[in-house]
């Protein structure tokens, strides 16, 4: 209610009483004014870019200071970056795919692009290159497929499946197999299109992988349990469940150099050693000793990269709470737990050394040396969190993927080598 005597409007509901000036009352011409900005000393100067410093916002300031360890930043993307490959043959080719439903395939000398993979109808969520490099797969979210000859850079073949999971080149063949959320994993052999299912159990193929020799795979699935598959027959030769399985959804596998053994990883909070001959448990490692909790996706701190190294009895265990276990795969003894500031959401060993690479949320890379359980270097540059990465064989270039629409090309420089 306004009272036209005080000049205050008072509000009944907060009870606030806010002052109406009086422009009138304070009679100030313009000639006071002046008078009062002559004592004023605006540091004048001759120099115009110090004037310009002294009027940096703070975002620039940040920016100024911000850290960037990377040789090359690939900025064509126009939402996040979720995956990355390196061409196997020669390792200077990257394809990253993105939020932003397009894949590149980019040279990681100097960033160029090759050819852009047009055409997806949703996020790329999946990309790798054929293991002699000829062929290049890209994925999207909502299962459209399609496969690329890198030398003439024209889409050679494409399907569409159900929401996709996952997808993985054979080792030695021009064959493609795709995971699905609806169970069911897909054989192609490429550019054919000949066609093979590896039979849904009525939940998501979550995770997969083509073992060494070529002729097995082994799926995870989000009811926990590992299935091993005979790619001839298409019919299982071990499926784990119950006890010996998962009591949660598979994130990630990974096997041994020679394919004798498989590490699989759940949001149940263990990681489980598989013998693929027989299919027998040979170990679990968890930090909750062994036992998975009941309600896992919400209690159990998610395992998110499993890895074997190549040198050493050693495997690695990437936790969602930021801690990497070290495990002697021998002894099953725990070796190591190296501390990250924030969730692991990759890692990799390189191939000749005992050195692992993680990266996290916190947008770092990190190596480790796994003797020792010691950080050997952190790279940073990333504004957001990485989401992917790859190694180049003799692990002196990484590829990132992050969460900032960028990916970066990382020099790595150790003392020992």
């Amino acid at each position: 209610m306004e009272n036209p005597d005080d000049n205050t409007v008072q509000l009944h509901g907060d009870e606030e009483i806010i002052e109406v000036i009086d422009l009138n009352e304070t009679e100030q011409s313009a000639d006071d004014l002046a008078d009062e900005f002559e004592d004023v000393d605006f540091g004048e100067s001759g120099d115009g870019d110090d004037e310009q410093e002294d009027w940096d916002t703070e975002d620039e300031m940040e920016q100024e200071s911000v850290q960037d360890d990377s040789d090359l930043t690939f900025t064509k993307h126009r939402g996040s970056v979720f995956c990355v490959s390196l061409d196997p043959a020669t390792n200077t080719l990257a394809v990253t795919g993105g939020e932003d439903d397009m894949a590149y395939v980019w040279r990681v000398s100097d960033g160029e692009v090759l050819f852009e993979c047009t055409g997806h109808k949703d996020s790329v969520t999946s990309v790798q290159f054929s293991h002699d490099s000829s062929l290049v797969a890209t994925g999207d979210m909502g299962g459209l497929i399609k496969v690329w000859k890198v030398e003439t850079k024209e889409e050679v073949w494409s399907f569409e499946v159900g929401d996709l999971e996952w997808l993985e080149w054979h080792p030695c063949a021009l064959v493609l197999l795709a995971g699905t959320a609806d169970g069911n994993v897909w054989m192609w052999k490429i550019p054919g299109g000949d066609c093979k299912t590896l039979q849904s159990p009525g939940c998501q193929a979550t995770c997969g992988k083509v073992l060494p020799d070529g002729k097995r795979a082994v799926v995870g699935y989000e009811d926990g349990v590992v299935r091993f598959w005979d790619l001839k027959q298409g019919s299982t030769t071990h499926v784990i469940k119950g006890h010996d399985g998962h009591q949660g959804a598979l994130t990630c596998l990974a096997c041994n150099k020679d394919g004798s053994l498989v590490l699989t990883g759940s949001v149940d909070g263990c990681a489980k050693l598989f013998h693929t001959a027989t299919g027998k448990v040979l170990g679990v490692f968890s930090l909750d000793k062994g036992k998975a909790k009941e309600d896992a996706e919400e209690e159990s701190n998610s395992v998110e990269s499993v890895g074997f190294c190549n040198v050493l009895s050693l495997i690695a265990v990437a936790y969602l709470d930021g801690v990497l276990v070290i495990y002697d795969l021998s002894s099953q003894v725990l070796r190591h737990k190296c501390e990250h500031v924030a969730g692991i959401v990759h890692l990799q060993w390189e191939e000749s050394s005992s050195v692992v690479s993680t990266c996290s949320l916190d947008g770092a890379l990190r190596l480790w040396d796994a003797r020792s359980g010691t950080m050997v270097s952190e790279y940073r540059g990333h504004q957001a969190e990485i989401l992917d990465f790859t190694l180049n064989r003799e692990a002196s270039i990484v590829v990132t993927a992050s969460g900032d629409h960028q990916a970066k090309v990382f020099c790595i420089q150790r003392p020992d080598r």
